[in-house]
């Protein structure tokens, strides 16, 4: 594939498959299966409505992707993150494990983490903040067999109601119990030593009254092999769900303990350093670091990794009265410990000659080892960020249905805390091998203050959010809806940090602003299962704690650090017993993005245009044939910055698609499904210079599933079947540096699971 005519060959592809299978659809309308009709046509999507209060996806006037558990099996996702490759529109770099991705959203700026992303588990955020440095919410939220579907909805009327995110908003829904006891149990391994166990049973506790219990275990070495297990693991959801004569209520809580490796970028000149390479092993997981102006030792275990240690629980109600009138609340409290240990490069690799003090040799800190002046070496640095969250939301709304016409009033609140320890630095020389040791013999590696820049904070913060919005829908006519929608939100946070660790405070923040948001969008009904759709809307993106440590002198010169988003939306959709196809041409503008490379060095402020068209088509045929494509061909520039005007946004592709079809069968009496994933990604800018590109690559998957008898099925996902060496993202702290994170190596699963 070349970066020429991909995206022309790509869209050719689609206009064709649409017009075949728009004519075939009307030829044999009469012989399809109306469960599927019903199952598409009538699917109920909450992302972008009042409280959640639902609306038919075909009736929506803007674009929602929905996977469901079917997909999401086939899809295997090695983390949260990963599963969003599946939505059109976002660009997703998960090489870093379990935890700690990066997603960027089509156009939207970014240089790390995940800056325009809202989690929601059953329509209320998970933490209010969409990024605070080393936590995204992916972060926050494991993917197992409790999850019914997801949702996500870029842009749209987002910006009006919830929390207000401008960008991209997944909500998980969790799978809910019924009349009927039902229930599954799953056992995975892997080629790299993944033991895991899901189990999840839902059914009937007393008339109206229905429960959902399910979570796992697991552990391995990772997927890039640490020498000892490195990724430990277990989740428990309940979610009950209470039926009453006008609605319902549910309850639910996640508790969840899951950490693993943090994968950090490698060099990409050594023999020998490839995909499956990770710098942390047995010779140096253990490490003491100084802190403070008394260099206050620490002993670490850099063998936590990233993870989540806590709870998401929460609960909603739906009720609809006489006369038109629903009311609808819910809210969500997060609270644990989001930390991070981890071994970060800086700079180039070198040889021992270059640094040792003789000039020679050096001898390992763990083993003793004797190494000679050729072998290669590299600084780490040896990060720990302990991070304690803690957060509220609530978001309640009144409705009224007039004839034509549809009233929502809403009110949401979050308060959101985050106490930070941090100690970044202490870097020291380590052999450049796999779980390589740290060596003595050099003099900065014996120095408490070691080989270069260190940075430590105590810190801690508040913030409270109150908005309150209201939205309206009005049918001109039996085929045309206007709808709109209006947001006044204050934003009021405290904020102060330590820096140096000395007792002192350096920075304190007080802030208090308010922004009022809006939408507006039409939706055109062609016939009952094909529509346009138009939308414009303008949102604000509000700074939380890093925001502030990270731009304190801008802040100080009377900068806002409000990010304000404006963006234009037109779509074509199509609904019908087979097809489910969404195209969004889509324009942004985001004024006021920030970007630093790491703590201490100045902020750039910049503004960033982007245009292009996404791509989300869903084809399911009776014979058991399914295929999903989606893509993204979009152009983007920075418009406003004092030194990279006219270049592009860095980590965004111009394009990029993947292709799963899946084929259902009978094998010898068996049913049996073959399925895969082509993925395929334009080269990137590694930074907003545009000095460092990324090259794209291809990624192939497969999958078998095969039901043997009633109740048994098993299933073989291989992802990466070539091993491409494909990279996500050079060296963010040292854009010039010759290092990068791989994709993830090839790796084979096999599980076995029971429903009843």
């Amino acid at each position: 594939m070349t970066t020429t005519h991909t995206p022309c060959i790509l869209a050719c592809a689609v206009i064709l498959a649409l017009s075949n299978q728009h004519a075939y659809a009307q030829q044999n309308t009469n012989n399809e299966q109306s469960a599927t009709t019903d199952k598409n046509v009538e699917r109920i999507i909450v992302s972008g409505t009042p409280a959640g209060m639902g609306v038919r996806k075909i009736d929506a006037s803007y674009a929602v992707t929905n996977i469901d558990a079917e997909q999401i099996i086939k899809l295997s996702p090695k983390s949260t993150a990963d599963l969003f490759k599946a939505v059109p529109g976002v660009w997703v770099e998960s090489s870093g494990g379990e935890s700690g991705a990066n997603v960027f959203v089509r156009g939207f700026p970014g240089g790390g983490d995940a800056p325009f992303l809202t989690l929601s588990l059953e329509g209320s955020p998970i933490y209010p903040a969409p990024t605070l440095s080393f936590l995204e919410n992916s972060s926050l939220f494991r993917v197992d067999e409790t999850i019914e579907t997801m949702e996500a909805l870029r842009g749209g009327p987002n910006p009006v109601v919830s929390n207000g995110q401008p960008g991209l908003t997944t909500n998980f829904r969790l799978k809910r119990g019924s009349e009927d006891t039902q229930g599954l149990f799953k056992y995975t391994t892997s080629d790299y030593g993944l033991q895991r166990v899901d189990s999840m049973i839902s059914g009937e506790i007393t008339d109206d009254l229905y429960f959902m219990v399910g979570g796992y275990v697991k552990s391995s070495p990772g997927i890039r092999d640490a020498g000892f297990t490195s990724e430990k693991g277990n989740q428990l959801t309940i979610n009950i769900t209470k039926m009453l004569d006008n609605g319902e209520m549910s309850f639910y809580t996640r508790q969840t303990d899951d950490h693993g490796a943090w994968y950090l970028p490698t060099p990409l000149n050594i023999d020998g350093i490839d995909a499956g390479y990770t710098q942390l092993g047995t010779l140096n997981r253990q490490a003491t670091i100084y802190t403070g102006p008394d260099n206050d030792a620490h002993q670490i275990d850099l063998g936590n990794g990233r993870g989540w240690k806590g709870h998401v629980s929460g609960a909603s109600v739906k009720l609809e009265f006489d006369n038109g009138w629903a009311f609808s609340d819910r809210f969500n409290m997060t609270k644990g410990d989001a930390n991070t240990f981890g071994l970060v490069p800086a700079g180039s690799a070198t040889t021992l000659g270059e640094v040792a003090d003789n000039g020679l040799t050096a001898s390992g800190a763990a083993t003793g080892q004797v190494y000679n002046s050729n072998t290669a070496v590299q600084q780490l640095g040896r990060w720990v960020v302990l991070k304690e969250i803690d957060s509220f939301t609530n978001d309640l709304a009144f409705s009224k249905q007039f004839d034509d016409l549809s009233l929502a009033l809403g009110y949401y609140t979050a308060n959101t805390s985050a106490k930070d320890w941090w100690s970044l630095g202490n870097i020291a020389y380590h052999v450049l091998e796999a779980g390589g040791e740290m060596l003595n013999d050099i003099a900065c590696n014996a120095d408490t203050q070691g080989c270069g820049f260190n940075y430590n904070i105590n810190a801690t913060g508040d913030a409270r959010t109150n908005a309150f919005y209201t939205t309206a829908q009005y049918k001109l006519t039996s085929a045309l809806t206007l709808d709109g929608g209006l947001r006044h939100e204050n934003h009021d946070l405290q904020y102060s940090v330590d820096e140096g660790l000395d007792g002192t405070i350096d920075k304190t923040v007080q802030y208090d602003e308010s922004k009022t948001s809006w939408t507006t969008g039409l939706n055109y009904s062609i016939n009952d299962d094909m529509g346009v759709f138009a939308r414009i809307n303008r949102g604000y993106k509000m700074p939380y704690f890093d925001d502030f440590r990270d731009n304190y002198g801008a802040y100080q010169g009377g900068e806002k650090l409000i990010k304000e988003v404006t963006q234009a939306e037109f779509g074509y959709k199509l609904i019908t017993q087979s097809t489910d196809f969404f195209a969004t041409f889509f324009t942004n503008e985001v004024k006021g993005d920030t970007f630093v490379s790491r703590p201490g060095v100045p902020a750039e402020i910049l503004t960033n245009e982007a245009y292009g068209v996404e791509l989300d088509y869903n084809y399911n045929h009776a014979s058991g044939l399914s295929v999903n494509l989606n893509s993204t061909i979009q152009e983007t520039e920075i418009t406003k910055s004092p030194d990279n005007k006219g270049n592009q946004s860095q980590r965004q592709p111009k394009w990029q698609m993947r292709v799963t079809p899946s084929y259902d069968f009978e094998l010898d009496g068996m049913y049996a499904t073959l399925y895969g994933t082509l993925s395929a990604v334009d080269d990137r800018f590694g930074n907003n210079e545009n000095t460092v590109t990324l090259d794209g690559y291809e990624k192939l998957d497969l999958g078998f599933i095969l039901e043997p008898m009633e109740g048994i099925k098993l299933q073989v996902a291989i992802d990466n079947v070539t091993d491409e060496q494909g990279i996500t993202e050079g060296d963010p702290r040292n854009a010039d540096a010759p290092n990068g994170r791989y994709i993830m190596p090839r790796t084979t699963r096999f599980s076995v699971s029971y429903e009843f």
